[in-house]
């Protein structure tokens, strides 16, 4: 993978550089699932939220904000996340005469790095409300199993075709995957709504734990989720939204579906 930031003594970084950003590509892992590059079977987004977005006015008054970045899925690149956050950090003691001049350098830095056009929101502190995302029909975390994988199979996944089609909103807070750098933890909750034969509820929670032990990148995980249902289950449509915890002022919330849509960034309480 190269040398990294993360993982090593970091030294504070007052001077903006944009060449703090390191891009990872994506198409090593879509490979690896044996994922087609020339035509996804997925749209999608990765959603990042950045609360500690900072810089000087004119005056050399501090301005403090909160940011939304929208990557493509089909961006060839994903940022790793701390050299995301150094980037941030080197705007701390620039000076910008706009809040239009901050999202024009976000949005140029960031395009570059993704190798697609990344979309930048910045806004004020006060207007990030705390709302649950996605509604589900059903949380399926009280199901009463038991577990021997901490590792993703796809053979845990079974549907009732004898139930008929169905049309399901789920969720799990009990996702779980490690960083592939750090190997820290990542938290996050999991959102899957389909329409198809009737995915078994004890076994989606058992394939949604199964992660607890796996490394990759959130944006990775979302996809191997996305196929695994995807193949095993052959719902009629799907999405996979996972909201997870953030981690150094940052939060990273991917989704892939199998229609064309843009989901809303309302964030879950322990966000």
């Amino acid at each position: 993978m190269g040398f990294l930031p993360l993982g090593q003594q970091t030294e504070y970084v007052s001077e903006y550089d944009a060449g703090l950003l390191y891009p990872i590509a994506r198409v090593d892992k879509w490979s690896e699932m044996g994922i087609a590059t020339e035509r996804l079977p997925f749209y999608g987004e990765d959603i990042w939220n950045a609360y500690e977005l900072s810089w000087l006015n004119h005056k050399g008054k501090p301005i403090v904000a909160i940011a939304e970045f929208r990557f493509p899925c089909d961006s060839p690149n994903i940022i790793e996340s701390k050299s995301f956050k150094l980037y941030l950090n080197s705007l701390n003691q620039m000076r910008y005469v706009s809040v239009g001049e901050v999202h024009s350098l976000l949005e140029k830095d960031l395009s570059s790095a993704a190798g697609a056009d990344v979309t930048v929101i910045i806004r004020d502190v006060e207007s990030m409300a705390s709302l649950v995302v996605l509604t589900p029909d059903y949380c399926i975390d009280e199901l009463d199993v038991d577990i021997e994988h901490y590792h993703p199979n796809a053979n845990l996944l079974t549907v009732d075709h004898s139930a008929g089609k169905v049309e399901e909103r789920l969720v799990s807070h009990l996702l779980k995957s490690n960083c592939p750098v750090t190997s820290q933890p990542d938290w996050g909750s999991v959102f899957i709504e389909y329409k198809g034969a009737k995915i078994d509820h004890e076994s989606l929670l058992k394939y949604v734990i199964s992660f607890r032990e796996h490394t990759d990148f959130h944006e990775q995980c979302v996809e191997r989720i996305f196929i695994d249902i995807m193949r095993q289950c052959q719902p009629d449509n799907l999405v996979v939204y996972a909201r997870y915890v953030r981690r150094g002022g940052l939060d990273i919330n991917p989704y892939r579906s199998s229609e064309s849509l843009v989901l809303s960034n309302n964030r879950l309480t322990r966000q």
